[in-house]
């Protein structure tokens, strides 16, 4: 994969949104800051992240992290952990999951798994696929053909 230029960081594509204030911004740059790595392969310009979360402190909390990338379908993890900081590892985990599994769906020439799976007779020499007997030269008995 070629650089990018401006490299997309938690840093600068996270906004926080319901349920948080720009106070818990940096807390939870911080706590999602493992994704970096994985947003690097993204310009910052076309790259978004949005953190919010319902109910907060609250017994049925839900946390939910949304992730804009140009040209990608939008991502969204949520959680109901009740415990903030184990719901906002859950989503930022789930994140790093999905965007993993988009690379490989879209580029697929960069998984060694797709890129060597073949068809199932691909390694098979041209004397083993037809049905000649390699010793006589005659074509070999069909076990399906009716005998008369």
């Amino acid at each position: 994969m070629s650089a990018v230029a401006n490299p997309a960081t938690v840093a600068e594509c996270l906004r926080v949104g319901a349920g948080f204030s720009q106070g818990d911004r940096n807390w939870i740059a911080e706590q999602f800051a493992t994704l970096d790595a994985r947003l690097a392969g993204f310009h910052a310009d076309a790259t978004e992240l949005e953190v919010s979360v319902k109910d907060r402190e609250a017994r049925g909390q839900k946390v939910t992290l949304e992730c804009w990338i140009a040209g990608r379908q939008k991502i969204v993890t949520t959680s109901a952990e009740e415990d903030l900081h184990d719901a906002l590892n859950d989503v930022r985990d789930d994140l790093r999951r999905r965007l993993n599994d988009a690379k490989t769906r879209q580029e697929p020439r960069n998984n060694k798994r797709l890129r060597d799976t073949g068809l199932p007779d691909a390694g098979l020499p041209e004397t083993e696929l037809d049905d000649t007997d390699a010793d006589t030269g005659s074509e070999a008995p069909r076990a399906d053909a009716e005998t008369a």
